[in-house]
């Protein structure tokens, strides 16, 4: 993981958002939910992958000095900017998360 000078780290937590039955992601979703960020949110990147028309998962690139404090970060974003962002009201955050990379750089033997 790139460490800052500050000594903080760069985390990658994905927010897993379910939105009531007919919830439609309008096109720009990204850009809305990118201007409603504050410099004290720390995020340096955010990405928007829809799942289902009803589950969408939020990946927040964001620094922290560690894992659990990316972790809380990350899920206090989410909660103010479903209060925050239009296309997020009604949302319900149904977890949050640095992903698990398979031991894809593992070695295997022979």
């Amino acid at each position: 993981m790139p460490v800052c000078w500050d000594g903080r780290g760069m985390y990658l937590v994905h927010i897993h958002l379910e939105f009531p039955p007919r919830t439609q992601l309008p096109f720009g979703a990204r850009d809305m939910i990118r201007a409603a960020l504050t410099a004290d949110d720390l995020v340096e990147h955010v990405a928007v992958h829809p799942r289902s028309p009803s589950r969408l998962t939020l990946g927040f690139y964001l620094l922290a000095a560690r894992l659990e404090e990316a972790e809380e970060r990350a899920a206090r974003v989410s909660r103010r900017l479903a209060e925050d962002v239009p296309v997020l009201r009604g949302a319900r955050l149904r977890g949050a998360g640095v992903p698990l990379v398979p031991l894809a750089f593992e070695r295997t033997p022979g």
